[in-house]
């Protein structure tokens, strides 16, 4: 049986070398190295929603990819794609080290310098325990064949553009539509979900956050069942203890949730911590909200000028929407697309403030009348960008779930 690895390593001379000793490995078929842990996510990403078949069976990690630190893209792996066996290369094979892989999910650790036998040693157990994951989850029609749920990042322009409401009624849109789902409210020091869907509850995000192993029974006890069947991950009432929240956390917290729901909705807020920025850089579809006005607009330039320039996300992967748009105004959705240089969703939300001020004001958003245009315009977009086949709402009908058009969710992403 033919060997497929997957080499993950930044540096040109280490890959080259890397290449080398693979290739003298029998039974082995060898794939192009990915360069960092963006495009190696993205390529597993890829293969795993053609079929379980297409992973590769080993993927090596080296010490030094980046911008996610290694053993950090080392617990991503193995729980997004637990078929695939993950070896760690570093020059440090000293316990401490070794035993923190093993916690994150590798199946074994090669030293640098290389050596042929290692290699082949290592490489070997991997395919083995990745062989007999895969015979394992055959038999069953329930476990994981793929990377999971889809994640849709909603983060806003600026504050009072409108991203809670549009992230609660994307996550009611999908849930209407059959589909598991979960709301994280990942603006954590002034999160409004709570409020907007009348919920009191006392744990919320930072509760998962020191925790190493996040099972589906942890989830269970942190994660609000709302009435409308949604699950709710609610930011913090003390937002000083949003701090709590690391990045590492919600990488770990996100990839728990991926396994247990259908669609992963999460709100971002306006300000960008290294929390929320995991979010937009990890989502299959990062959504902007924006405002047909100068200021708003401007705002969400900067915000994509600076994901960018972090390395969270390449305009063309984002998809701006446009909230409380008119015809009158001067600012169409045309003109905000050459600003922001990002794909503007058809779907543009009607500004029709009396429509939800009666909803908002209970804090009960899933009450909002089926005849909103608000409603209507929200629930377009969640099948618009792949999250319903089709909007449960009168008079307006959605896409299919395989026809996303130009502001569907991105299959691949890769720097």
């Amino acid at each position: 049986m033919t060997t497929r690895i997957l080499p993950a390593v930044g540096d040109a001379d280490a890959a080259r070398s890397l290449a080398g000793l693979l290739g003298q490995l029998p039974d082995s078929e060898p794939s192009p190295p990915a360069g960092d842990s963006t495009a190696l996510i993205a390529t597993l990403a890829r293969l795993a929603s053609e079929s379980l078949d297409e992973l590769p069976e080993v993927v090596l990690v080296h010490e030094h990819i980046g911008p996610v630190p290694a053993l950090e893209l080392i617990r991503e792996v193995a729980l997004r794609f637990p078929a695939v066996g993950v070896v760690l290369v570093t020059a440090d094979t000293g316990t401490g080290l070794y035993s923190a892989a093993m916690d994150s999910g590798a199946r074994g650790l090669i030293g640098l310098p290389l050596s042929y036998e290692e290699l082949a040693q290592r490489v070997q157990a991997a395919a083995a325990w990745a062989s007999g994951v895969r015979r394992h989850l055959g038999r069953g029609a329930d476990a994981p064949t793929g990377p999971g749920g889809t994640v849709v990042a909603v983060a806003g322009a600026k504050g009072g553009v409108g991203t809670t409401v549009a992230a609660v009624q994307l996550a009611l849109a999908a849930r209407a539509s059959g589909r598991t789902v979960a709301l994280v409210d990942l603006d954590l020091q002034a999160g409004d979900v709570a409020s907007y869907l009348d919920v009191q509850f006392r744990r919320s995000v930072v509760d998962l956050a020191g925790i190493q192993d996040i099972s589906p029974r942890v989830l269970q006890d942190v994660v609000f069942v709302h009435e409308t069947g949604l699950g709710l991950l609610l930011a913090p009432a003390d937002g000083e203890r949003g701090e709590e929240v690391t990045d590492r956390a919600v990488r770990q917290i996100l990839g728990a949730l991926r396994h247990r729901y259908e669609v992963v909705v999460v709100d971002c807020g306006t300000h960008m911590t290294n929390a929320n920025a995991v979010a937009v850089e990890t989502a299959d579809t990062a959504l902007l909200l924006t405002t047909p006005d100068v200021v708003a607009v401007r705002a969400a330039k900067r915000t994509v000028r600076l994901w960018d320039r972090l390395q969270i996300r390449k305009a063309e992967e984002t998809v701006t929407v446009v909230n409380r748009h008119t015809r009158s105004t001067e600012i169409q959705p045309q003109l905000v697309e050459k600003i922001t240089r990002t794909r503007t969703a058809r779907s543009v939300v009607p500004a029709a403030f009396k429509e939800l001020a009666a909803a908002v004001d209970a804090g009960r958003m899933q009450d909002l009348d089926a005849k909103s245009a608000v409603k209507q315009a929200l629930w377009a977009l969640a099948a618009e960008v792949g999250m319903v086949e089709t909007p449960d709402v009168p008079g307006r009908r959605g896409r299919q779930r395989g026809d996303r058009g130009p502001a569907g969710p991105r299959r691949q992403r890769g720097r």
